[in-house]
This record gives structure tokens, sequence and C-alpha cells, in this order.
């Protein structure tokens, strides 16, 4: 016998700390993101598959006015630390409270766009600005 279990174990407290030290800001704010996610029951973004329906959260990375085939377009790219993808309302030049930087909860049927997946109108809801 082996002596392992097959159950993975979390990392003990000095691992940690060695792990947090060593990381760059890039991957403790992609790896913080994560959790919030799994927290809020999110789907992973590096996981959607097109045509699914999926509940996605994140960060706002760019918030950019692109109109598609003469249609007024407000496009944005949501980040969760395991992937990006974009949200995009049709028919909107600006929405109040969408811009970079800003933490986002998205709910729609996941597209794909340029070879990205892409969530076109979708559900959405702000996430409180701050650490509360």
């Amino acid at each position: 016998m082996s002596g392992t279990t097959g159950v993975e174990r979390e990392p003990g407290r000095f691992r940690r700390m060695i792990n947090r030290l060593t990381s760059t800001h890039e991957e403790l704010e992609a790896e913080e993101l994560q959790q919030d996610c799994r927290q809020l029951g999110c789907t992973a973004i590096g996981t959607v598959v097109e045509r699914d329906l999926v509940t996605v959260g994140g960060t706002l990375r760019t918030v950019t006015f692109r109109p598609r085939a003469g249609v007024p377009a407000l496009e944005a790219e949501l980040y969760d630390g395991s992937g990006a993808l974009s949200v995009v309302w049709l028919g909107r030049r600006r929405i109040a409270g969408i811009e970079p930087g800003r933490q986002l909860v998205a709910q729609g049927r996941v597209s794909t766009a340029y070879g990205r997946p892409v969530l076109f109108n979708p559900k959405y809801e702000l996430r409180p600005v701050g650490n509360g």
C-alpha cells in the first residue's frame, strides 16, 4: 500500500505563507477572484462552453463603446482569475456603474465571437465596492 488515500489535502499554514510570498500580484489577485466566484456559486470562465446557460462573476477589466453592424454596443471584459469573456450590451452607449475595476455577476447564454466566449445582453448584478 502506498499510504495515499486519494484525498487532496489543504496546504498547511507554512506552505500557504510561502506560496503567498513567492506569488506575483497577478497570481494572488486571480486566486482571490476565483475564491470569490466559488463563494457566489459562479461557473469559472475558463470552463464555459458555447451555448451553456451560465452565471459568471469577476472584475471588469475594460469597458469600451464599440458599435456592431451599425448598432451601438457597450462591451466589457470580465475576468475571474480562470479566464476572461466579453459581455456585450447591444443598443447601449453606457450603463451607470459599468466601469473598469467594478465587480459584476452576469447570467446568460454563452456565444463565441472571434474564438472568445461572449455574453450578449446578460442579466447582471453589480457587486458592492470595497471589502464589505
